[in-house]
């Protein structure tokens, strides 16, 4: 059942009209192929492109692959295979990689889902706001798959296997911050921007539960008080992400994304950084 429903895609990954006849089946080509059409808002530097300001503050409020590809056409008309200059590109986020990837290989036929976590490869010692894409392998294990990962990235692993203590789900890390073997305050949004601690951690525990239920959201989406910047926890907060960090199952996953107190509403705030706090109004989500 769960290769079923995650070979079908969501209203975020919908490609819509494209034409999937000339894209490779193979995973590791599909994410070569993302990595030449999406560029990290971060990495202007890293490839010698200045980021018009325009983009920087646009391309990754995209919530949809439908309106990814639109801006990628306006850029350019070459094949979606073709590696593209990076004024050529989209400049998104881990979470755009992530997504657009995950679309490529449901319209392939490989099952593939987001998850929302935190990274140990980017800065020493810290558990960084991260997104990738698990994908189902020919062995039938799943996967992480990392597509934002190129070779200007310096980590000891295949981007394409990426070690599970190297990205941590979020109910991994929410569990290690229950325990005391993680401190809260090294799990976050960069360590020098202040989003850190056990309520960004519930944070993402919640969107990790909405990915796996086909709702994929912008990182910076919220929907109640417990996520904003340094909310208090209550007990029933605190033990509504205790279950979602203990289930195992597609089943449970499922059956939890069912509690009100888990589900996103049809309406959300998106915390933008550059565009302002906005109210928007979600698609109906595909059914569990």
């Amino acid at each position: 059942m769960d290769d079923d429903f995650y070979l079908r895609q969501t209203p975020y990954s919908d490609p819509g009209d494209l034409d999937t006849g000339g894209l490779p089946r193979d995973p590791r080509r599909l994410a070569a192929a993302v990595r030449g059409l999406v560029m990290h808002r971060g990495e202007g530097g890293l490839l010698g492109y200045a980021v018009p300001e325009e983009r920087l503050s646009h391309d990754a409020e995209s919530r949809y692959v439908t309106e990814m590809l639109r801006i990628l056409r306006e850029r350019g008309d070459a094949p979606l295979t073709e590696r593209r200059p990076p004024e050529g590109r989209f400049v998104g986020t881990c979470r755009d990689f992530s997504l657009l990837l995950c679309a490529l290989l449901r319209a392939t036929g490989t099952p593939a889902r987001l998850r929302c976590g935190f990274a140990t490869y980017f800065a020493e010692d810290w558990y960084e706001d991260h997104w990738v894409t698990e994908y189902r392998a020919p062995d039938g294990g799943w996967r992480l798959a990392d597509a934002q990962v190129h070779a200007g990235y310096d980590v000891p692993f295949d981007p394409m296997d990426v070690p599970r203590d190297a990205f941590l789900v979020a109910g991994d890390v929410w569990r290690g911050c229950r325990e005391g073997r993680l401190d809260p305050e090294t799990c976050g949004f960069s360590p020098v921007a202040g989003l850190r601690g056990l309520w960004f951690v519930r944070g993402n525990v919640l969107r990790d539960l909405a990915a796996l239920n086909g709702v994929e959201l912008l990182p910076w989406d919220g929907w109640e008080p417990g996520l904003g910047k340094g909310a208090p926890l209550t007990e029933d907060d605190l033990a509504a992400a205790d279950a979602v960090a203990a289930a195992r199952s597609g089943e449970d996953v499922r059956r939890l994304y069912g509690d009100p107190r888990l589900t996103v509403p049809a309406e959300i705030t998106s915390y933008t950084a550059g565009l302002g706090d906005r109210k928007v109004r979600l698609p109906s989500s595909p059914p569990a």
